[in-house]
């Protein structure tokens, strides 16, 4: 581990030495050439938040704000940290995920001065000693995935009354925060970056869908068409990933609580069935409900030889893993991120990454393409908060519609697509009642 230190002066009054002292705690500095050179890669496929960097670098609009951020350590993630750099702000920046994190991208965030505590194979206590670490900055805005940062703020760790907003990117985090705002208990308002339309109808459909079966594919190397692959839970990450396994030639089956979803699923032309049945039958199973304990003991007793079980939601809750290693009678790692578990009956079953996010512990998580809205969002509601913050009382908000629009014609111009406007009949057509049938 490094632990490194920035000394800088303030330069405003020459005459005062002023000493700042930003710390980061990553795996090896020495890789921030490498990081430097992923995140060059990164910015020439996120148009979107590099034009929104290049107008925060003109007006600063972030100027003076301390933004504590848990978020998964990637190359996208760092240019979204590099946007709000440029816009004036001081970022604290922790991992969200311990198997989450690219070592080279944090290392060149903490060679270009962030505060970065996060590195790859983080045990639990490291974890939370560095969220508890960015909220010693004192931020005015959090910045979160899962919402892990949120809670131990609001838990007594750090200055909450400094806080005037926050964001939040995942589906888990946005229930956890909105049963916080049911209960009384949310104290400063938040943002719900997963709700922008930009954000769960691309970056989770097509983002989730296709860096899940990237994960599975670099940890196993399996062949995907002809298995039987479960999908347990159906919505937009759960549906992105059913039909991108078809279109691998998997026979994709899925599981579901509510029936709304488990109806579209079978209208989009989906076996549906209970994770009972499913267990029996299926050779690759994939979580992505944001629930606990979906695939469980009673399960894992009732599977096939060389069954693989993946996670792709936020936490590593989903697979009981405690059950799986007590029903085993032993565990080998055959591979990076793979576990074998050899069962009393001789029957083995192939855990991938520990169960925790295979998108981006066993790959490298959604592409840059889509994370440009996703970011783009993040990006603009930071600025929100900082403009209208403090005029918000203490809830969930969804991401405003018209930075949710501004986002997706952006991201149109940037793919070179034209789309059509309104005549003024049309806009008068819409606005109106008293035209019916002619």
């Amino acid at each position: 581990m490094w632990l490194i230190l920035f000394i800088y002066l303030e330069t405003l009054f020459p005459s005062v030495w002023t000493v700042y002292i930003l710390e980061s705690k990553v795996k090896d500095l020495g890789l921030a050439g490498s990081g430097k050179s992923l995140l060059r890669w990164a910015e020439d496929h996120m148009p979107v938040l590099m034009s929104i960097r290049k107008r925060f670098a003109e007006e600063a609009p972030l100027r003076g704000a301390t933004i504590a951020a848990c978020l998964h350590v990637t190359k996208e993630t760092g240019v979204l940290i590099r946007t709000l750099v440029d816009g004036g702000a001081k970022i604290a920046l922790a991992g969200s995920n311990p198997l989450s994190t690219q070592d080279e991208v944090a290392a060149a965030l903490a060679d270009e001065g962030v505060s970065v505590f996060a590195w790859r194979g983080q045990t639990k206590e490291e974890y939370y000693g560095c969220l508890k670490e960015v909220l010693k900055r004192e931020p005015q805005i959090t910045m979160d995935d899962g919402a892990d940062l949120i809670t131990i703020l609001h838990s007594g760790e750090g200055n909450i009354s400094k806080v005037v907003g926050g964001t939040e990117e995942t589906t888990t985090g946005v229930v956890r925060l909105k049963a916080m705002a049911a209960n009384g208990v949310l104290k400063y308002p938040v943002i719900a970056v997963n709700n922008a339309e930009t954000k769960w109808d691309f970056d989770n459909v097509y983002g989730t869908g296709q860096s899940t079966l990237d994960g599975i594919m670099r940890a196993t190397n399996v062949l995907l068409a002809g298995k039987t692959f479960v999908v347990a839970g159906y919505g937009h990450c759960g549906r992105g990933l059913a039909n991108r396994a078809r279109g691998m030639g998997a026979r994709v089956i899925v599981t579901e609580v509510d029936p709304m979803k488990a109806l579209k699923a079978v209208m989009d032309g989906f076996a549906v069935m209970t994770m009972d049945e499913a267990a029996k039958i299926g050779d690759i199973f994939v979580t992505a409900t944001g629930n606990k304990s979906v695939i469980r003991r009673e399960h894992f007793r009732i599977m096939k030889g060389g069954a693989i079980l993946a996670n792709t939601g936020h936490f590593n809750v989903e697979i009981d893993t405690s059950a799986l290693g007590e029903e085993a009678l032993e565990r080998r790692r055959l591979r990076q991120n793979v576990d074998e578990y050899l069962m009393k009956d001789g029957r083995k079953i192939y855990l991938l990454a520990e169960g925790r996010l295979v998108n981006l512990a066993a790959a490298e998580g959604h592409p840059s393409e889509v994370m440009d809205m996703s970011f783009a969002n993040q990006a603009l509601s930071v600025e929100f908060i900082i403009k209208k913050g403090k005029g918000l009382k203490p809830d969930v908000y969804d991401v405003p519609k018209e930075i949710d629009r501004a986002v997706a014609r952006l991201k149109l111009d940037t793919m070179g697509v034209r789309i059509d406007t309104m005549t003024m009949e049309q806009e008068a057509y819409v606005r109106g009642w008293s035209e019916g049938t002619e």
